[in-house]
């Protein structure tokens, strides 16, 4: 991981995508790509109320930062930003955030689709999805039901 890279697990409400932009800008950077994944009222035809998100701390830090440096790996980045809330995430806010700056936008593009596929995959972070029948745990080492 970069000097240049921010990984941050909070319960709190996530920055927004103009702070998050601004964190990874550089002069040298020619494109800047933003994910935002957030709450939406409904999953194969579910109501969901909310969803409740646990993480490992460490190890989800731990994580993140491999990650961030196998994106690095594979394309020439120059800043990156990862944000994932835990707790209670209600309709409409989000959950986590991936800004990646670099100086070509296909890079750029990859390389926030990789972290956030690899970031499901693997990292130790659960998430609950709380519909108005019931709630699922779902997660990369969570895969039981609760009532």
């Amino acid at each position: 991981m970069s000097n240049n890279d921010i990984v941050t697990i909070t319960p709190n409400v996530l920055p927004s995508l103009d702070t998050v932009s601004h964190q990874v800008s550089n002069n040298g950077a020619g494109a800047i790509v933003t994910f935002s994944g957030c709450t939406r009222d409904t999953f194969q035809g579910k109501r969901v109320l909310r969803l409740e998100y646990e993480a490992y701390e460490p190890m989800a830090i731990k994580v993140l930062k491999e990650l961030i440096a196998e994106a690095r790996a594979k394309w020439d980045l120059t800043h990156v930003a990862i944000y994932h809330r835990t707790g209670v995430v209600p309709v409409s806010q989000v959950s986590v955030i991936i800004a990646v700056s670099s100086a070509h936008r296909a890079e750029a593009f990859r390389a926030s689709e990789y972290l956030i596929d690899t970031l499901k995959e693997r990292c130790p972070i659960w998430k609950k999805e709380v519909y108005e029948d019931g709630s699922v745990w779902k997660g990369q080492c969570c895969n039981h039901n609760q009532a």
